[in-house]
């Protein structure tokens, strides 16, 4: 960590470091916010609400103007009906806000000399043939890789010269509050099987759309790559200690599972020995019910953090057993 003063407005020695969280209303923002000010930086935030909001973009360049960092992980959640609306404000939360930022850092006397950007693993494409690193990953089609590569072209397109750039690729994250809390109700109750794949009727606007999901004989083994929030934080701390690291990363544990593995493995955490598996005219039902997606339980996503662990980050959760454990501790923990 730097030393205070390492990092704050130009001039003001003895000043703490300021970090600037964009998007820090969110299961990794809020998590950052709290790693950031236990560490002693002065955070500062941009949002709906916040030290600025989106849509003044002068505040937001007083804020970065000699900040030490720049976060940003805004983005509406993808958990949700991929209609026209939803489409459109997926987009724009991730390109328009990262575009503000990056003029934001253009435009100011002092830029940062950090700037890390969320993005996303799903910008590879559905793989059950071999694994996705940043070196000979493929990327995928569809909606939800085209939202990606905007995303990662708006980050990187902006003229900043001062400023390294590294965008998280990051896998599906888990932690207290994430996006395993809806898989440990399942096992709980039941239903923590595997999700099959099968087949399904394609609408014209879902064709049109990109966000069909293609039918593949995946037979609940669809890969699944995952990552630990704390490691999250820890990639983060990692880049910023190491100016060699820039461009695409990706953030997922060195160890991916599948479908089946995981749900497995979250019933034995919770103690449920008996999951229903669900299959793919089940899951869109349910979907449509609940207000979301099957591609975010079928898609396979094998995933691999080659330049990380080449850069020589050790994951403080790689294996997943490990990682649910402690999550599930936490919550014990929290319930009192």
């Amino acid at each position: 960590m730097p030393a205070p003063g390492a990092g704050g407005a130009p001039g003001a020695p003895g000043s703490r470091p300021r970090v600037v969280v964009a998007g820090a209303s969110g299961f990794v923002g809020q998590a950052l916010r709290r790693a950031f000010a236990d560490e002693g930086y002065d955070v500062v935030t941009v949002g709906r609400t916040g030290d600025a909001v989106w849509g003044n973009t002068l505040r937001i360049r007083e804020l970065v103007d000699g900040a030490a960092m720049v976060v940003n992980m805004a983005g509406k959640s993808v958990d949700c009906r991929y209609g026209r609306r939803n489409r459109r404000e997926i987009l724009r939360s991730r390109v328009e806000t990262t575009l503000e930022l990056a003029e934001a850092i253009r435009t100011s006397e002092h830029p940062p000399p950090l700037w890390v950007n969320a993005s996303t693993a799903t910008i590879y494409r559905h793989a059950d043939d071999r694994p996705q690193d940043e070196l000979t990953g493929e990327l995928g089609e569809g909606f939800s890789v085209g939202i990606a590569k905007a995303w990662e072209q708006a980050f990187f397109g902006a003229d900043l010269p001062a400023t390294r750039r590294v965008a998280l690729r990051m896998a599906i994250v888990f932690g207290d509050g994430s996006a395993l809390v809806p898989l440990l109700r399942l096992a709980q109750a039941g239903l923590g099987g595997p999700q099959y794949d099968g087949s399904w009727f394609p609408t014209p606007g879902r064709l049109r759309a990109g966000t069909y999901h293609e039918h593949r004989r995946t037979r609940g083994r669809q890969k699944f790559s995952w990552v630990h929030l704390d490691d999250v934080l820890g990639t983060i701390r990692f880049v910023r200690d190491h100016p060699e690291i820039d461009g695409p990363l990706n953030v997922a544990s060195p160890n991916p599972s599948d479908n089946r593995t995981v749900m497995a493995t979250i019933r034995d955490a919770v103690g449920r020995r008996i999951g229903l598996p669900t299959t793919r005219w089940m899951l869109e039902l349910g979907a449509f019910a609940i207000r979301t997606e099957t591609e975010l339980v079928l898609k396979s996503r094998w995933v691999v953090p080659t330049r990380l662990l080449a850069a020589g980050y050790e994951f403080r959760y790689p294996e997943l057993r490990g990682a649910l454990a402690s999550i599930i501790a936490e919550r014990r923990q929290h319930r009192g």
